[in-house]
């Protein structure tokens, strides 16, 4: 099969714009409880920026993905749920222990022994990938594969996002970066919300993403560090920049949540002024992960709303093109590798 290889970290996609190779590899053999996917299409995600350049340490070489769509091609014994020629997904949730404090709590995510895809066990940039059965979900009829692949991270992990603020109707929610997680979760909001408005802050307040951001029905846009119309409730931040958080936090409404979605920051979150940046019961939270459960969820809302995610499409020989296309912001929404799988 063909796949495309981490091999070594970079210290910046801009100085190494190859990191991976494409490279002709076995076809996996799924084990035990494993089935066999043959790869129709992957998501491109901020978090293998973070792989490549070193800000988490996936194990090497690895073949990077986790926004997985295909089709079950085999299985390994001990499995049962799903037939050949079954459409699945796959998320960054591999695997947890299921035995822990937390896992027994339902809060896999937060697992010693949680596993991501593409990061400590290979993923989806490859013709084929396994995965246990019990970590795979049938996609929605009503998705196209391009589609489908990026509700498996941008879209569950904004979910738990949203979650996570506590946001109620008639509160008035802010979204810092609006890239492939935010631009669902606007979708979402307006969705759950309707009595609420939605503020959206972008690097320039009239780049691609400001101008996505209005065609889906934003409230008001503009730049980071700009003030908007009034204060917000609930607010999340997508960005790679340490800065915005002290941005998010002065016009945060007393009593008010921000919830940070982002595995690392590429910048350092710098000193915060207490009276200025925290005082008034303020809150910060973190997103570490997504559960099986919020996909299960997320997949259910997305296709009763329905979503419908911006996308561009790049081949799998175009992967090293398509993340230095990401990490300098040149499109809008969610970009997915179309991968043409070869029969067995």
């Amino acid at each position: 099969m063909k796949a495309q290889v981490l091999r070594a970290i970079v210290k910046s996609l801009e100085e190494n714009p190859e990191p991976l190779e494409l490279a002709d590899l076995p076809i996996p053999e799924p084990g035990f409880g494993e089935i066999l996917v043959r790869v129709r299409a992957c998501g491109i995600c901020r978090t293998e920026l973070d792989e490549i350049e070193g800000r988490i340490r996936p194990k090497l070489p690895v073949i990077p993905g986790h926004q997985i769509v295909g089709i079950v091609e085999g299985s390994g014994p001990g499995t049962s749920r799903f037939e050949r020629g079954e459409r699945v997904g796959i998320a960054w949730i591999h695997s947890a222990c299921g035995e822990c404090r937390h896992c027994r709590r339902g809060n896999e995510n937060l697992c010693d022994q949680f596993r991501g895809t593409g990061c400590d066990v290979d993923g989806g940039y490859a013709e084929y990938t396994i995965v246990p059965e019990d970590f795979a979900y049938p996609i929605p009829e009503r998705f196209s594969d391009s589609q489908a692949a990026p509700l498996l991270c941008a879209g569950a992990i904004g979910y738990r996002a949203l979650g996570l603020t506590g946001m109620e109707d008639g509160d008035t929610l802010a979204l810092y970066g609006f890239g492939a997680s935010n631009h669902i979760v606007l979708q979402m909001a307006k969705y759950k919300y309707p009595s609420s408005k939605i503020f959206v802050f972008t690097k320039r307040g009239d780049d691609p993403p400001a101008r996505l951001a209005r065609e889906l029905g934003a409230d008001w846009v503009g730049a980071t560090g700009e003030a908007p119309p009034e204060k917000y409730d609930r607010a999340i931040d997508t960005t790679p920049f340490g800065d915005v958080i002290k941005a998010a936090l002065r016009h945060l409404e007393d009593g008010g949540r921000l919830v940070i979605n982002n595995i690392r920051k590429e910048t350092p979150i710098r000193e915060l002024e207490y009276a200025d940046c925290l005082w008034g019961e303020k809150e910060m939270k973190s997103v570490k992960n997504i559960t099986r459960r919020d996909v299960r969820e997320f997949l259910q809302l997305a296709a009763e709303i329905p979503i419908v995610p911006e996308i561009t499409e790049f081949r799998l020989e175009e992967a090293n093109r398509a993340l230095l296309a990401l990490k300098r912001g040149e499109y809008r929404g969610a970009g997915v590798l179309k991968i043409a799988g070869r029969s067995p």
